[in-house]
């Protein structure tokens, strides 16, 4: 997921997509532990496009306070 995709997203899409990663992390945690991942590498991206995400709204928060 890109920075401009998420941009162009509303505040509530936002939050919206943010929970539904992060229970996609709890349920691949949940594999990790039961010994099941297929793709190990996907952690580490749904960190990442977590972390875009709250970037994208602190950044929108920020230029809300300045204005």
């Amino acid at each position: 997921m890109k920075i401009k995709e998420l941009s162009n997203l509303t505040e509530d899409e936002l939050i919206a997509k943010e929970k539904q990663l992060k229970k996609d992390l709890f349920d691949m945690e949940s594999h990790r532990q039961m010994g099941r991942v297929e793709k190990p590498a996907g952690f580490r991206n749904i960190r990442r496009d977590i972390a875009r995400i709250l970037t994208v709204l602190n950044e929108r928060k920020a230029h809300g306070n300045k204005s």
